[in-house]
């Protein structure tokens, strides 16, 4: 894959035209007023996904600051910027990570349809299949009781240890199918290298009964190996002889020679290539803790759902693509409204974890301010992602959103279908007025004149006006299902990709985790005597001598 001909997004004609449509009247084009001059609008600007099941999501991005002119700027904007040739690259098994010269093929692991998609002339579907038969053997070993631990008892207890992709993924997908989960069987995460989070989730199992998934492509990464280290050393309390370990401890990974040292057996060893980014890896291995606590036959639902988006994605027009209008509307917002944040707010409590994971799919991917061209960009990228579950979210920062002096543009997302319809579906029903007032009331606000009219002190007349035209996209599914799960994710993947693409970015490395890694080694021998250190600037010496001080 060459690196784009264009240097900056900023050099494209669109982008002039956008810049041009957003100074003329971008600022004050009013979404009200536009529902007002087109009865089409919804219809025009919201767009339904149907799943491979039939399930449907809806997508209405007709609240946001846009109108005709500017939306067919910006799908021009999507044609220079070659955005379809990117996908079709990537979906070729190119090379696009062009910064580690690496293909970016987590497509390839829900490719349930078997056709062929092949890296350096492989076809990559045969050993996709190899792990992904493993990953339903083992599981359903596991689930049925028929893999039990050194004392014969059942597994009742998962315990996954891993950092980044390889935690947040399994955390939050286990979190928002929660109702699929089998009964008895828990699942646990370890990640945080402080000693309290392994410690506590200790406290709350038996060795016995215990399964430990310890999640390390090259079964090296300092925290993952210090973690699954200690749980080691706790289990072998109970158990006493290392011959047991192969009944507690399994491996994500590829790295067969340190997985054995450890004293795994390496056929409890699952693997994935490195084409697969760790943001990217809950649809490989490292999603071996969702498949055993939900069932692999939903787990297979989960990776067509997110299939059926990667086949919307690939052949749906610009005009009607959803992730690339979800992309386009982002670009529009950053780069031209100087907008700085977006907010993620499911209105669905086991999707709460959800704005964690798309934190660092979004953030770590295009959290880059150098282009594919080596130059650096002179536009702002990735945006602030930031999020929690409404309805609480109502009562901590909505209030900024409403009234506060910065643009947020906000993703809502909604089931209409509850897996918990208590009182006769009450609750539900009081989260879903929710959901369509809040993103009413951001769109219409408040006007002076309607904050008089209900006879407002003229004090207060200020405090209590609300400007609207804050812009948001309202994403309605019938059914949070590991299907339509694995749609919403594929959905932010491809948006993601989207404002990438338009960038002139590379959305798959991620070299800023690197220097912090580095140093924190060289830290790390520092903290290992008790003398004092003098080697780094005054504050970072004042401040290890203190802790070496307060910590002896």
């Amino acid at each position: 894959m060459s690196v784009s001909q264009f240097a900056q997004a900023s050099d494209l004609p669109a982008w002039s035209t956008l810049q041009s449509l957003y100074d003329t009247k971008g600022s004050s084009l009013s979404v009200k007023e536009l529902f007002k001059s087109d009865s089409d609008r919804f219809a025009k600007f919201s767009k339904t996904l149907t799943n491979y099941d039939g399930s449907k999501i809806l997508f209405d991005f007709s609240k946001n600051i846009v109108d005709d002119e500017v939306f067919q700027a910006l799908v021009q904007l999507a044609k220079e910027a070659n955005v379809e040739g990117l996908r079709d690259a990537l979906f070729n098994g190119e090379k696009i990570n062009n910064t580690e010269d690496r293909a970016v093929y987590h497509v390839a692991l829900r490719n349930q349809s078997n056709k062929c998609m092949a890296v350096d002339g492989k076809d990559t579907t045969p050993e996709v299949n190899s792990v992904l038969a493993h990953m339903k053997e083992f599981s359903e070993q596991v689930r049925s009781g028929a893999w039990t631990g050194y004392t014969g008892k059942a597994i009742t207890d998962i315990v996954n240890i891993g950092i980044g992709g390889s935690d947040l993924g399994p955390v939050m997908v286990t979190e928002a199918l929660k109702s699929y989960g089998k009964e008895g069987l828990n699942v646990h995460f370890v990640s945080n290298i402080d000693g309290t989070h392994i410690a506590e989730v200790l406290k709350s199992v038996n060795a016995e009964t215990t399964l430990f998934l310890v999640a390390s492509k090259t079964f090296t990464t300092a925290e993952t190996c210090t973690n699954a280290n200690s749980a080691k050393q706790w289990f072998l309390k109970f158990a006493k002889d290392e011959a047991h370990i192969t009944k507690h401890f399994a491996a994500l990974s590829t790295n067969a020679e340190e997985v054995a040292k450890f004293g795994i057996d390496t056929k409890n060893m699952f693997g994935f290539e490195n084409w697969v980014g760790g943001r990217y890896s809950v649809w490989s291995a490292i999603g071996l803790s969702v498949a055993i606590y939900i069932g692999y036959e939903n787990f297979e639902a989960f990776l067509k759902g997110a299939e059926s988006v990667d086949k919307h994605f690939c052949e749906t027009p610009i005009e009607d693509n959803i992730p690339l209008i979800g992309g386009l509307l982002s670009v529009w917002y950053n780069n031209f409204f100087g907008a700085q944040t977006h907010l993620v707010a499911p209105f669905d409590q086991y999707l709460h974890r959800f704005p964690a994971y798309l934190q660092q799919l979004s953030m770590e991917s295009n959290g880059k301010s150098t282009t594919r061209a080596n130059v650096v960009a002179n536009y702002s990228t990735g945006p602030i992602l930031f999020g929690e579950p409404a309805t609480n979210a109502q009562h901590s920062f909505f209030q900024l959103v409403h009234q506060g002096n910065k643009l947020i543009p906000a993703d809502f997302i909604l089931a209409a279908q509850s897996h918990n319809p208590i009182e006769h579906n009450l609750h539900q029903r009081m989260l879903a007025s929710n959901f369509f007032a809040q993103a009413e009331a951001l769109m219409v606000g408040k006007s002076v004149e309607e904050v008089k009219a209900e006879g407002t002190p003229e004090n207060l007349v200020n405090h209590k006006v609300f400007s609207g035209n804050r812009p948001t996209t309202s994403i309605l599914a019938q059914k949070i299902t590991p299907a339509s799960l694995g749609s919403l994710i594929a959905y932010y993947e491809h948006l993601t990709f989207t404002e990438g693409a338009i960038w002139n970015i590379n959305s798959f490395d991620q070299w800023g985790v690197e220097l912090g890694k580095v140093l924190a080694k060289k830290i790390g021998v520092e903290l290992d005597n008790a003398s004092n250190v003098a080697s780094h600037d005054a504050s970072t010496n004042g401040l290890i001598n203190q802790f070496k001080s307060w910590s002896a």
